[in-house]
């Protein structure tokens, strides 16, 4: 009876002290220090625990652990909540303590995305009645009808578009008719998604309404449109801007756009004059929760900047003149005051400002030039030379065809298995005998620290150098093992000396400038690293060196600036925003956005230090090397063989064209994705079926971690995206392992481990979010499930780590950070890097 009235004596001191905004009472704070410190203790698995015991020091606690931890105390009424945030910044329990009795509520610039009746009006009625199966299944059938009618659509052109031009003798005729078809083609292409938009939304307002139903599949079918256009391969050109106005989005005079992730709901959106928005944005306009479509607007105000790697949710605004850095969001109904500087996600106001580059001159002529010319060489260069290459595959597919009919079906699979293997195989020598040289020629031509113009020659050679240098099948090829060392310093990464561990990147690694790119001896860089040599406005660039200090580990995700702030012996967790304002940081790590000072390392992540060095290292790297190398020929084969069976698919419905017309090329189009489907379901059950992923606690150099670098690289992955937001990937997803309930909507998520996963009934899962279920810290490879309950929403750019358990009905915002070990409790809403609960207008957890 006194423990419970003392628990009630110090919850009210707590609120009472909140509410007040006074000085806590030290009785107070030695009351919640003890119970902290009693909790730890249980948690921890320790006999006590000092209210002056640093956690990771002193206790040797992990993140893992202080997740936990967290969700103890949360579960404590008599206790304020806590974040992983609290913990790292306080890492004793007095200090907790004070700090958790202390606390006011948030300021505006530091709370989570605002209530419902913030938002726009149309975006607050109630949601229309649950859709059921027959919707889903009515909705999946108009989905495919699609399909095999634009199939249908695509083989008819190109068959008499390629029996027109075969038709001439000369070459220079064959060439000429080549471009007209290729223009004629490019408009059609270009001018579908436009026609369909007009002509099954209109414009695009402020709306909601139910994913499956009527409403969305034109939602749908106008989406995959506009984002499967020809006009998307021009992103960062004038061309672009140009394509985005014709679908009603307002975009004013000089507004450079790099993001290749195309807006959906155009009319919504609105780019000032002279704005930037860099790559890997995501501004679609549009958002999935709870099963609703919402659709909402995303204004930039005039000479606005948006960095690499943001999230802008629907209803947020940025003022003119403003600047939102890079691995920063604004949640829906947060505004960027004109002419001031955020970061974070959700964005606050910086401590300093963004580098920029000076502008130079480039006009409507300018920007006019340079697309009419980049039209030019598409239209005159690549595509008479695609019909070319056509021209001489279906010639030798025609001359087989006629041996087939003869009875000598063998000739024509042995013609096509040796023209395939010459083409592919063939192809990947003469892309890194290119890669070592073309590039490293052009770069001569534009110098670092020096300002050139957009849309001239200097930004023509840059762009080339980017497209090149970017090859993401060889860095998948290479990656997690020793030869992605080799290969990034064979296209220009300045590497030396390199301490050699097996893994030092991962299979995803992208630049502005392969020569402009150094890392520091001893560095692991997990996966997903794009280093941000370019500095723009939206009239000029300028490229800067991106250094990276010795002896780091960078976790997922990590967009790193040419002035960022780190040296040696660093930790940069997954998805942190690095710092490009104060002192440099040295031996500590960093996690969140805006980012704070986390330990460098935990006793944890030390477990396999005697297999780091000396005869140890060298047995383990030698294993490794010989795994990791079959481990790449399994990669090349299957992606030969997959080309070879395609060619073959193609080159029977070829030999059949004569009699069936067209109809064969149509049914060879219908039948490539579900062939490609049930190929790589196939492959990746070939690759799990004698060794499942499961959790795991091991070093790098242990045979597990192998098997599942080969789960990892093996079977392809993107081919999932062409499902999403229809009913079938649910599908492929239960063929993959994945233990998904009914009624999921899946609108581009990515799982790294699927057989770790387990999704409820009615989940929603919004494009660009991801189920990690690893992480790899220094050599320390650690792997565990994640479960989602039913009616749970992961928003638009959502990162949810290992060990994850999410309650029924639990949402988590745009852009958040799940840690590992986290369990959110049902119907509540968490946000923020790393994720919290979200706060209401009170400041109480919701």
């Amino acid at each position: 009876m006194a423990g419970q009235q003392l628990q009630e004596v110090a919850r009210g001191l707590v609120e009472e002290a909140r509410l007040r905004e006074a000085p806590p009472d030290p009785a107070v704070v030695s009351v919640v220090a003890e119970r902290l410190a009693g909790l730890l203790a249980e948690v921890a698995h320790l006999d006590e625990v000092r209210v002056d015991s640093d956690f990771f020091d002193d206790l040797g606690a992990d993140s893992l652990v202080m997740a936990h931890f967290c969700a103890r105390v949360r579960n404590r009424p008599d206790l304020p909540p806590v974040s992983m945030r609290d913990v790292y910044q306080h890492p004793t329990a007095g200090g907790l303590a004070a700090a958790l009795v202390g606390s006011a509520p948030a300021p505006p610039g530091e709370t989570e995305a605002p209530s419902p009746s913030e938002l726009p009006r149309a975006m607050a009625r109630e949601p229309a009645p649950p859709t059921g199966r027959p919707h889903r299944v009515l909705c999946g059938a108009l989905q495919l009808l699609a399909f095999l009618g634009y199939a249908l659509l695509l083989a008819a052109v190109s068959a008499q578009g390629y029996e027109w031009i075969s038709a001439q003798a000369h070459l220079l005729d064959a060439y000429l008719r080549s471009v007209v078809f290729g223009a004629a083609l490019l408009i059609v292409l270009c001018a579908v998604p436009v026609i369909a938009k007009w002509l099954l939304i209109g414009r695009f307002t402020p709306r909601r309404f139910r994913v499956w139903s009527l409403a969305y599949f034109r939602f749908w079918l106008v989406k995959t449109l506009i984002r499967s256009s020809p006009l998307v391969l021009f992103v960062g050109s004038p061309l672009y801007p140009l394509f985005l106005r014709v679908l009603g989005a307002r975009i004013g005079r000089g507004a450079t756009i790099l993001s290749r992730s195309a807006p959906v709901c155009t009319d919504l959106l609105t780019v000032g004059d002279g704005a930037l928005v860099r790559k890997d944005v995501l501004l679609s306009c549009y958002r999935a929760a709870d099963g609703v479509i919402e659709t909402g607007p995303v204004t930039l105000g005039r000479d606005a900047v948006v960095s690499e790697a943001t999230v802008l949710d629907i209803g947020s605004r940025i003022g003119d003149g403003s600047r939102l850095g890079h691995a920063s969001s604004l949640h829906a109904g947060q505004a960027v005051p004109d002419g001031e500087h955020w970061h974070g996600s959700p964005a606050q106001p910086a401590d300093g400002d963004f580098p920029e580059v000076e502008p130079a001159r480039c006009g409507t002529a300018r920007r006019a030039v340079h697309g009419v010319l980049l039209m030019l060489m598409a239209l005159l260069v690549y595509v008479p030379l695609a019909v070319g290459c056509l021209d001489v595959l279906l010639s030798r597919v025609l001359e087989g065809s006629a041996v087939m009919k003869a009875g000598g079906a063998t000739v024509l699979y042995v013609d096509l298995l040796v023209v395939t293997s010459v083409v592919f195989f063939g192809g990947v020598m003469a892309a890194l005998a290119v890669l070592a040289t073309v590039p490293r020629l052009l770069g001569r031509f534009v110098r670092p620290g020096r300002t050139y113009p957009l849309f001239g020659f200097h930004h023509t050679v840059h762009r080339t150098i980017v497209l090149m240098t970017n090859r993401k099948f060889l860095t998948r090829l290479f990656g997690d093992s020793s030869c992605i060392v080799h290969y990034l310093r064979w296209i220009g990464y300045r590497l030396s000396p390199v301490e050699q561990t097996g893994s030092n990147f991962g299979t995803a690694v992208k630049h502005e400038s392969p020569y402009l790119s150094r890392v520091g001896t001893g560095t692991m860089v997990a996966d997903g690293l794009s280093l941000m040599n370019a500095e723009y406005s939206s009239t000029s660039f300028r490229l800067s060196p991106t250094a990276i200090g010795a002896y780091n580990f960078l976790g997922n995700r990590i967009a790193y600036p040419s002035g960022g702030r780190t040296g040696d012996n660093c930790l940069l967790a997954t998805k942190v925003a690095v710092p490009v304002s104060g002192p440099i940081r040295h031996d500590v790590g960093l996690l969140g956005s805006p980012c704070f000072e986390i330990p460098r390392a935990v006793a944890r992540d030390s477990t396999f230090d005697e297999l780091k060095s000396g005869s140890s290292l060298r047995r383990g790297l030698a294993a490794k090397n010989r795994h990791n190398a079959v481990t790449m020929a399994c990669h090349l084969l299957t992606g030969w063989l997959f080309f070879f069976c395609v060619v073959l698919l193609f080159a029977l419905a070829a030999s059949r064209y004569p009699v069936w017309g067209t109809a064969v090329l149509a049914l060879a189009n219908a039948v490539l994705l579900p062939f490609t489907l049930l190929y790589y379901v196939l492959l990746e059950r070939a690759v799990t079926v004698a060794h499942p992923p499961e959790p795991l606690f091991c070093s790098i150099y242990d045979r597990r971690f192998w098997r599942r670098e080969r789960y990892w690289k093996v079977p392809s992955e993107t081919y999932l995206h062409i499902l999403d937001g229809t009913p079938f990937k649910s599908v492929v997803w239960r063929m993959l392992g994945v233990r998904i309930g009914a009624r999921v909507f899946d609108d581009g998520c990515h799982l790294t481990e699927r057989p770790m996963v387990r999704i409820g009934d009615s989940c929603t899962l919004n494009a660009g979010s991801v189920l990690q279920c690893h992480s790899q810290e220094d050599g320390t490879f650690k792997s565990d499930r994640i479960a989602l309950g039913a009616g749970c929403t992961l928003a638009v750019g959502a990162f949810v780590h290992y060990g994850v358990t999410v309650g029924d009905g639990a949402v988590l915002g745009a852009d958040c950070f799940l840690m590992k070990g986290e369990s959110v409790p049902e119907h509540t809403r968490w946000a923020g890097n790393p994720a919290r609960p979200a706060l209401d207008e009170s400041g109480g957890a919701r």
